[in-house]
């Protein structure tokens, strides 16, 4: 099993024939993905990795029967393309862009309301269900088939949690990074339960950071209903207050908004610890243990 896609998703690329898009849907086809076509404005009608090139997301879906696309879109155009391909009726966006303008993301968040597109990001690198459909950029070896959910603000500590699963021979069902800005679509506690309802996913990463409440929000709602292990790390624990750190989203505005705190409150709600990001894997392989 495994959240969000799998070998049957369709996935359109977003600004497909540019440098990264090119390279990372070479990456993702050698994966398995199935990459369907892409999107360049103006480049309609050629073939790019032998897969059609559209104008739009429209044609793209029309044609192909996309559910999934992924943006390799700069800043400036990122939140028209979310919303494009909205509007063009697909489920899931990965908004793989760093930087877009916060007034943008507004905009973005408010033409989503009410509709059944789900955003993962921006500044996000994507989605992998292992041995099924990597829509992102991780790296692919890392990662082996198993039963570990992997939720992360922060691309590179979540493919050392994976890295560390792996090497203790504990696999990943998905693994996700939901973003490091401050708006972002999918949320901490909108990962958390979709992994509490998949059967396959035995227990679960999450990996924050200082900056706003998603934490303690996932955290309040696990404590009530969770019922698989989680383990917990909060990044910038030296963080001064009022700094940003590293992402956008990653600034200490209150109390509950330092490393401390977010620590405090998710080991008052049953969530495994650590202060340390070395220890991710050999405490989730304790929790596996003691669930048993």
């Amino acid at each position: 099993m495994s959240i969000l896609v799998n070998k049957q998703s369709r996935i359109l690329v977003q600004g497909f024939t540019g440098k990264e898009g090119s390279f990372h849907a070479a990456q993702m086809i050698e994966y398995g993905t199935q990459i369907v076509g892409g999107v360049s404005p103006g480049k309609g009608g050629i073939r790019h990795l032998d897969r059609p090139v559209f104008d739009s997301v429209s044609e793209g879906v029309k044609a192909t029967g996309a559910n999934v696309t992924i943006l390799f879109v700069p800043p400036a155009g990122a939140a028209d393309a979310i919303m494009e391909a909205a509007d063009a009726g697909i489920g899931l966006v990965v908004c793989i862009t760093e930087g877009i303008p916060t007034e943008d993301m507004v905009r973005v968040q408010y033409y989503l309301s009410g509709r059944s597109t789900r955003l993962i990001g921006p500044n996000s690198p994507g989605i992998i269900s292992v041995d099924e459909c990597k829509v992102g950029i991780m790296p692919n070896f890392i990662h082996t088939k198993g039963h570990i959910g992997v939720i992360s603000r922060s691309g590179t500590l979540a493919y050392e949690a994976v890295d560390q699963l792996t090497r203790l021979g504990i696999g990943q069902s998905t693994g996700m990074g939901i973003g490091g800005d401050p708006i972002i679509g999918t949320s901490i506690l909108d990962a958390l339960q979709l992994f509490m309802k998949d059967p396959e996913t035995h227990g679960v990463v999450v990996i924050g950071e200082i900056g706003g409440s998603m934490e303690a929000d996932a955290a309040r709602w696990y404590k009530e209903q969770g019922n698989k292990p989680v383990v917990g790390f909060i990044a910038g624990q030296t963080a001064p207050k009022g700094r940003r750190m590293g992402h956008a989203g990653a600034i200490i505005g209150g109390a509950e908004d330092t490393a401390a705190a977010k620590m405090d409150i998710l080991r008052e709600c049953g969530i495994f610890v650590v202060e340390s990001p070395a220890h991710i894997g050999s405490t989730m392989k304790e929790a596996l243990e003691k669930y048993r």
